[in-house]
């Protein structure tokens, strides 16, 4: 099956793309191209897919990615990282050409990010908790400490978890609205007992209160289409023992 690459054209011509799990050589409950090292698959599968997955954006780039721990912290990336080095963060951002940048989700948001150069990137992982505590804003001050243009920096949201399969129980609202009141139109009734959350909504209102040029949402909900997406909470409704990651990557082209 061949790869599907979803492109946002706020990203302009700056190689970039949303993978989900089409295309791949992993089966199973995996089947597909997961990319996850920390999922259960067979190791040699998800570097294959890896491999398959920065040729779908950027041919004979090098790939980097993080381990990803919830976080706000950003990482400046000049080389190059082996997989055994991963640094422990949520973001990463380049001015180096021939460098990838790669974000795994399985329903958080990845968000990409490009200044209207091209010459600066960067990548974020945001869970609730990094959305929470500014991976976002963190993301952009770091490309900004490299020369960009806040106002000129272009974002897109990808296929993430939607409002209409994220529920949280009450109470989960509250340290979003300690932060800022207003953030209690991204809740909304579901069940007694509990809330319904967009958190791409969120994402974006944080990204535009930010200053940023543009913000895409693709608006895929990765729950809702197990076809083309991994997703962490049907995995665990479904009682699969595991799940698979998918991959969501921008670079700057070797002039």
């Amino acid at each position: 099956m061949t790869i599907e690459v979803i492109r946002a054209a706020s990203l302009g011509m700056v190689p970039h793309g949303f993978l989900g799990r089409q295309g791949g050589v992993s089966t199973g409950i995996h089947a597909g191209l997961n990319v996850g090292l920390g999922s259960d698959d067979e190791r040699e599968a998800i570097l294959r897919n890896r491999d398959l997955a920065r040729d779908a954006v950027l041919p004979g780039s090098a790939l980097v990615t993080l381990h990803q721990v919830h976080s706000a912290d950003v990482v400046t990336v000049t080389e190059a990282i082996p997989l055994d080095a991963r640094p422990r963060a949520d973001a990463l951002v380049t001015d180096r050409p021939g460098l990838l940048l790669g974000i795994l989700t399985a329903d958080c948001v990845p968000i990409l990010f490009a200044d209207e150069t091209g010459r600066v990137v960067g990548a974020a992982h945001a869970g609730w908790k990094g959305a929470l505590t500014g991976v976002a804003e963190a993301t952009l001050d770091a490309m900004v400490a490299l020369g960009a243009a806040r106002e000129g920096i272009a974002c897109a949201i990808g296929p993430c978890i939607g409002r209409a399969s994220y529920e949280v129980s009450a109470g989960f609202e509250a340290p979003f609205l300690a932060r800022d009141g207003e953030d209690a139109r991204f809740f909304s009734a579901g069940r007694p007992g509990h809330l319904q959350f967009d958190i791409a909504g969120y994402v974006a209102a944080r990204l535009a209160a930010a200053g940023v040029g543009a913000v895409t949402m693709l608006d895929e909900d990765t729950y809702s289409q197990p076809e083309r997406f991994f997703s962490y909470r049907r995995a665990c409704h479904a009682g699969e023992p595991g799940y698979g990651r998918q991959i969501s990557l921008i670079g700057i082209a070797q002039a």
